[in-house]
């Protein structure tokens, strides 16, 4: 039988905010390689896609932070592959604990693209496992897939501040990785808001990938009398990601 992705980490300085509470975006990289280590046991890693062109990329995240780990404690990370819906692959994370008390959950949707093309490779490619029953594992920590997430009807953005994606932003898909844009997002809601309150959940789609030089208007909307925040990023008026941020 499949076995879930599980290890246990130690929560270092600088993964950590002026509160030495865990950074949203540590998690995230937390769950990308993650996910990179326990595609490979599947047979479906980085390696195999890459004789093909291929690679993973993730569509939809939605993540309830529970309690955020602080600097030193101990915490285990498991991951493990749902199965798939439509043309994505489903994947859940937990962070617990050292007593196995769950800390962070989150869900996650991704696809399969072309690396030359950049566009969704052919599912025929996948079938074979996604249809493999004995490499999912049907438990989750949020029951429904993540959504897309839609601004409030009458929303208003506001453009606050260009990034140009530059070295830092950049990884191995010659593209800004994913969890700069919730980075970019964070740093749009400002100190006034990220400081003092802790995030306790955010989902995000990724549209379109970001490519190396190019400059994204990030737009910001706050939800009236309330510390929900959307951010939208765009190049070129072209809608690369949308997040929502609930404090």
């Amino acid at each position: 039988m499949v076995e879930k992705f599980s290890a246990d980490y130690t929560i270092p300085c600088y993964d950590t905010d002026l509160n030495q509470r865990l950074k949203p975006a540590a998690f995230l990289n937390m769950a990308q390689e993650a996910a990179n280590v326990h595609a490979d046991y599947l047979g479906v890693g980085y390696d195999s896609l890459g004789t093909t062109g291929q690679a993973w990329v993730m569509s939809r995240m939605r993540v309830v932070f529970e309690q955020l780990p602080m600097w030193r404690q101990r915490v285990n990370l498991k991951s493990w592959h749902k199965g798939a819906a439509g043309f994505m692959f489903l994947r859940d994370f937990i962070l617990s604990d050292a007593e196995g008390h769950p800390m962070v959950k989150a869900t996650t949707s991704w696809l399969v693209v072309d690396m030359t093309t950049r566009r969704l490779a052919r599912r025929g490619a996948f079938a074979e496992f996604a249809a493999d029953e004995s490499k999912c594992i049907p438990e989750s920590v949020i029951e429904e897939p993540a959504a897309k997430v839609v601004l409030p009807e009458g929303a208003r953005l506001v453009a606050t501040t260009t990034h140009r994606a530059s070295f830092s932003d950049l990884d191995m898909n010659h593209h800004a990785n994913n969890v700069m844009y919730v980075v970019w997002a964070m740093d749009a809601v400002g100190l006034e808001v990220t400081d003092p309150r802790p995030l306790r959940e955010l989902e995000i789609n990724f549209n379109n990938e970001v490519r190396p030089e190019d400059d994204v208007c990030l737009e910001l909307y706050r939800l009236p009398e309330s510390h929900t925040f959307y951010v939208e990023g765009k190049v070129e008026g072209r809608n690369s990601f949308i997040v929502r941020l609930e404090f």
